[in-house]
């Protein structure tokens, strides 16, 4: 029986991480398009883009990936 239920463990627990890594990429992509799409709308230049970074960080302290350098490859991810 404890065999079994590792094994139900495990496969939830795995279950789970490829759903959150499916989310993270669908977040990432969205940032991205919504950069590229605001940018050739408003004529953004490349400064905005490190103010929004530094901003998603100071809202999502949390969580990492919000660099400048991140959001950019969001961008050219969207693209």
């Amino acid at each position: 029986m404890l065999a079994e239920l590792k094994l139900q463990v495990r496969a939830a627990r795995f279950t789970a991480q490829r759903r959150v890594n499916t989310e993270l990429i669908r977040l990432y992509w969205g940032i991205g398009a919504t950069i590229l799409q605001r940018q050739g709308d408003e004529g953004w230049g490349s400064n905005v883009i490190g103010r929004l970074a530094s901003d998603l960080r100071t809202e999502f302290p949390e969580m990492k990936g919000f660099s400048r350098a991140n959001l950019f490859y969001m961008r050219r991810f969207a693209g």
